[in-house]
């Protein structure tokens, strides 16, 4: 099978426009949510909420030893039969955003343990509110700390977002496979499909590379 660039050039604004609104918008929107209850899940459990604190462990401990595929099934195929039913896209962004967040609650816990002990130590004997000191003292350095690795996550979530296309998301694989299978040619779209993955991951991981090393100067 030879190379047409005719038929490339003809089959590129589709994809990236499958891209963009799907592979694209659930890593970011993905993203978000797990970086929202990946901080809750942490400061829950390392302030040692009564009942929430051993549950959030539990639940933690249960995402990260069932693959993503099964938590995505689950809430496409099951929850329906409870009477809740998302849109295929919502379901793909909220299993992503689940599933990343109890290793990003990991990654904030390793980062808030991180500051010195001696802050927390001045901030009791000086009788500063939890709340002031969490969101002043510790949280800006953990943060600080831990940005390239919840980047790195955030790389390895986008990278996975062709999972999605198996509760039909029309994502940029799900629709590489639908125009090669229109067309009778594959080696067009699935080869411009993993250069877009490419050129979108291999600039970030590089940023987060160099980001890692400046903090750690």
């Amino acid at each position: 099978m030879i190379w047409n660039w005719e038929y490339a050039a003809d089959i590129l604004p589709v994809l990236l426009e499958h891209f963009v609104r799907y592979s694209l918008v659930a890593t970011l929107l993905g993203s978000v949510l797990a970086a929202v209850l990946g901080l809750v899940f942490a400061i829950v459990r390392y302030v040692r909420v009564p009942v929430l604190a051993p549950l959030t462990t539990g639940f933690i401990e249960f995402v990260r030893s069932t693959p993503l595929l099964v938590q995505l099934f689950f809430l496409f195929y099951v929850l329906p039969g409870f009477g809740i039913t998302m849109s295929p896209l919502v379901t793909g962004v909220l299993a992503l955003g689940v599933h990343y967040a109890c290793y990003y609650a990991e990654v904030y816990r390793a980062g808030i343990d991180g500051v010195p002990k001696g802050q927390w130590e001045a901030t009791t004997a000086l009788s500063i509110p939890a709340r002031y000191t969490w969101q002043n003292i510790v949280l800006p350095q953990a943060l600080r700390r831990v940005l390239p690795a919840l980047g790195n996550y955030a790389v390895s979530m986008f990278k996975e977002t062709p999972f999605l296309a198996l509760i039909t998301v029309p994502e940029l694989v799900q629709t590489a496979s639908s125009l090669g299978s229109r067309n009778f040619r594959y080696i067009e779209p699935f080869t411009i499909a993993g250069l877009i993955f490419l050129l979108a991951s291999y600039p970030t991981a590089l940023a987060l590379r160099k980001m890692e090393n400046r903090l750690g100067q």
